[in-house]
């Protein structure tokens, strides 16, 4: 077999492997998705206020205090 046929069959027998992997996964519901991606925005968001928030007093304490 040269390595042309050898990379085709390959890729065949790990294409077969990987869909018969999915099949034995166990999705999430639709409401479930919604669930944690709000809770991952939300949590990004108060991320964001935190060290926007960190980000304007240490602003301004360097500002005032050492330039």
């Amino acid at each position: 077999m040269n390595i042309l046929s050898r990379i085709y069959f390959g890729f065949i027998n790990y294409s077969k492997e990987v869909q018969s992997e999915l099949k034995k996964v166990t999705w999430p519901s639709k409401e479930m998705t919604i669930k944690y991606t709000l809770a991952v925005v939300a949590l990004s968001f108060a991320m964001v206020v935190f060290l926007g928030g960190l980000d304007l007093v240490f602003s301004y304490l360097l500002n005032k205090y050492i330039l």
